[in-house]
Parts: C-alpha cells; sequence; structure tokens
C-alpha cells in the first residue's frame, strides 16, 4: 500500500469528507470505502440506486485513421461486431495470455475508440497499444480530463431522467448529452453499463465537471432512498455477481480461459494479443477455473485462503476474492481450481480460513439474480 502522502485524490475528495467517507488506498488512488455503512450501501444500489464514484478508473482515446481496426487487432473481444454508439467489454493480454487489463471500448467512430482501464493498469494498456500502432494512430492517456460517476440500482433510470438525461438504452450502448446544472451547460458521455449485476449506468462528465455533476446526482438519487457508495460495496456487489476484478481473477499471470472469460474473446479474429498462447490454452484446456464458492458452515473465505479436496486433505486452489454476502446471508468466495483435482459444480470443498476448516459448496456465478 502507498503512504498516505502519495495517493492521487480524484476529482471528489473533498465531496467525500464532507459526506463522512472513510478512505483506503486502490490502485494508487486516495478512495471512498464506505459513508454510511457498507451493507447498508450494498442494500440501497439493490433496493433503490447508488452512487459511486470512481474517477480513478483509466480513460484513454486511440484516434487517427483506422484506429477501430487497430483496437481491434490488439484487444481480445470482437469490436467487428457491434456498431458506433455501443460499448464493449474486453482485455488487453500479454504474448503469454495472462491479462495485462480488462477495460471497457466505446466505439465513437472507425477513427475513434475511447478504452476505460483500470486505474492501475492505464500506464501498461497505454504502453502495449503504443508499441503496436502504426503510423497515423495516436494514443493519447486521458486519465485526468474525465470523471467517471455510476449509478445503480432499480431506480437508476429515474435518476437519469430527471436530470434530462438519457436512460432509455439498450445494454452496453453509450450517448454523449449535456447536463445543465449551477448554471452552466456540462457535457457528458452516458454509457448503460455498470458493475453490480443491477439496471444502471455510468456518466463521464469532464474532470473540472465532477463535483457539479455528482452533486446534482446525488440529489436525485438521495431523493429516491438511495445512497452514496463506496468501494466497500462495489466489491460484495460485483463478488456477488462473479465479475472479475484485476488482481484477483484476472492478472498477467491469470488468462481469460482460467478466468471463465473466453466469452470476451473474438476466437475467429485473425489477430490479437496473446493469441496463440490463448488458443492453444484453449485446445489443451486450461490447468485451473474460476468457480464460485457458498459457505455451507459459519465463516467468511477470503481472498488467498486455501482451497483443499476435503479437511486434511490435498489443496487443489486458492480463493481469488471473498466476502460476506448481505442479499444472501452467506460466505461467498471465487476461487481458481486445479482442474486435474476433478473437481465441478456441486462438490462440497473446503476453505483454510486462518487454520480453521469451512466448508462450501462449489458453485457457478452469479450468487444472485443479475438485473442489467
Amino acid at each position: 500500500m502507498a503512504a498516505t502522502n502519495d495517493l492521487l485524490d480524484g476529482p471528489l475528495t473533498e465531496q467525500h469528507r464532507e459526506l463522512g467517507a472513510t478512505f483506503a488506498e486502490f490502485g494508487g488512488w486516495n478512495m471512498p470505502v464506505s459513508y454510511s455503512g457498507t451493507v447498508a450501501e450494498h442494500t440501497a444500489v439493490r433496493a433503490a440506486v447508488g452512487l459511486f464514484d470512481v474517477s480513478h478508473l483509466g480513460k484513454a482515446l486511440v484516434s487517427g485513421p483506422g484506429a477501430a481496426e487497430f483496437c481491434n487487432a490488439a484487444l481480445t473481444n470482437d469490436l467487428g461486431k457491434i456498431a458506433p454508439g455501443k460499448a464493449q467489454y474486453t482485455m488487453c493480454c500479454n504474448d503469454a495470455g495472462g491479462v495485462v487489463d480488462d477495460l471497457i471500448a466505446y466505439l465513437v467512430s472507425d477513427d475513434e475508440v475511447f478504452l476505460v482501464p483500470n486505474a492501475a493498469n492505464t500506464a501498461a494498456v497505454v504502453a502495449a497499444l503504443r508499441t503496436a500502432a502504426p503510423t497515423g494512430i495516436e494514443i493519447t492517456d486521458q486519465h485526468r480530463d474525465y470523471g467517471v460517476l455510476a449509478v445503480q440500482g432499480p431506480r437508476s433510470a429515474e435518476v437519469l431522467g430527471a436530470l434530462g438525461l438519457p436512460a432509455d438504452m439498450a445494454y452496453m450502448a453509450f450517448a454523449d448529452a449535456v447536463l445543465t446544472v449551477a448554471g452552466a451547460a456540462r457535457p457528458v458521455r452516458v454509457c448503460r453499463t455498470g458493475y453490480t449485476g443491477e439496471h444502471g449506468y455510468e456518466v463521464l462528465p469532464t474532470w473540472s465537471d465532477t463535483p457539479a455533476v455528482f452533486a446534482a446526482l446525488l440529489a436525485e438519487v438521495t431523493a429516491r432512498d438511495g445512497l452514496p457508495a463506496g468501494l466497500g460495496a462495489r466489491d460484495t456487489l460485483r463478488t456477488e455477481m462473479g465479475y472479475a476484478l484485476h488482481g484477483h481473477e484476472l492478472s498477467p499471470a491469470i488468462t481469460p480461459n482460467q478466468a471463465r472469460s473466453g466469452w470476451a474473446v473474438g476466437w475467429g479474429k485473425p489477430a490479437f494479443f496473446g493469441r496463440d498462447a490463448l488458443l492453444a490454452e484453449k485446445e489443451a484446456g486450461p490447468v485451473r477455473r474460476l468457480y464460485g464458492l457458498r459457505a455451507t458452515g459459519r465463516g467468511i473465505p477470503r481472498a488467498g485462503c486455501d482451497v483443499l479436496d476435503r479437511e486434511g486433505g490435498a489443496r487443489i486452489g486458492e480463493c481469488t476474492s471473498g466476502t460476506f454476502s448481505p442479499s444472501a446471508q452467506v460466505g461467498i468466495a471465487l476461487a481458481l481450481l486445479d482442474t486435474a483435482s476433478g473437481v465441478k459444480k456441486g462438490d462440497t470443498v473446503v476453505v483454510d480460513v486462518r487454520g480453521r476448516a469451512l466448508p462450501c459448496e462449489v458453485v457457478l456465478p452469479p450468487f444472485v439474480q443479475s438485473h442489467v
């Protein structure tokens, strides 16, 4: 963990302090973990609406003639399957097939692709793309040019509609709009996506406009029984859905095949970073696969805990994420398990939680129903 005085502040640090947030380091940034409590914020998102500041996420622009074609030859998913005005989950892999980062690609036009990588990996993604880019393609790091505000929950469309922002759009569609607030017209990009498993949106204002846009969104959120929500709730929400977090379920040493993210790979494409290694692994079968674990005893599995085939038995894997599920009221985890163990859905395994054996059922996420 970086020293406090070395952490980067987003555009809303003072606003978070005024709201009583607790802070922690994440990806080198000083981030709000919770305001009123993780469980309350989690519940607000599932039942009504929550507002997250995720401005620490990276932003990068790929521009120039054939920018979309270049991105398609670099990133895993097939941009040819979507049209301008749509976004796509994709990955940037290394030559061994490991994941440098997972990110969202916004297809603006054939000559412009806007990328939202994870905070700590933005520089690595930009560097990888710049190394491979042909003459005429420019990759611009725009990390501090835009904020990112996530409005998530069943009442999220009401929040956007009350402010005159586009809300009636298909999943992963985006639109550019103008929000007039505090006496000024402020351009924003709105995308129908999120990281919670609920109906939701991500709103991207300019960095300097983020405080005014956040205030306007928060007023509408709280008017609908919603709450500002921090990274604590973001993590419990995404774990319930089985969504990967880079550095846990995905990493330079963990491939899309192992993480069950092969659906985000355009296997028929002639080129993308790591293609040969991933195709070979797919054909041979990965040596480990991601599963969900639902505790059947009292306890909470945590990231880093060993998974055993039985109490006192052989180690067959490791938890990559673990938490208490406020929705299911049970301990849950994501875990990479060795395929050679023969483990399958419905089996019982044991998680070693600080020397105590916690029995868990092997499942395939999500742990709760998705409403995206």
